[in-house]
């Protein structure tokens, strides 16, 4: 169990280190603008998903609050 909660932890530190690092997850959609005949014109749209500092914080504080409490109880 305790291997268990230590390799969430771990997850939970990498996932906010990233999270604070970069700003967001950005991908590229290729969108059908118009189509006349057998002529198709398409347009490449860039979405962006942000990614929250304050949820990076907390994941990065839960991880190493886990692994300080399962060191703790040890």
């Amino acid at each position: 169990m305790k291997a268990f909660v230590n390799i969430v932890a771990i997850i939970l530190i990498v996932f906010g280190i990233i999270s604070l690092t970069y700003n967001g997850y950005t991908y590229t959609t290729r969108e059908k603008v118009a189509e006349i005949g057998s002529l198709k014109v398409t347009a490449d749209t860039e979405k962006t998903i942000p990614l929250s500092p304050l949820v990076g914080g907390i994941c990065l504080a839960l991880g190493i609050g886990l692994i300080v409490f399962n060191r703790i109880k040890r």
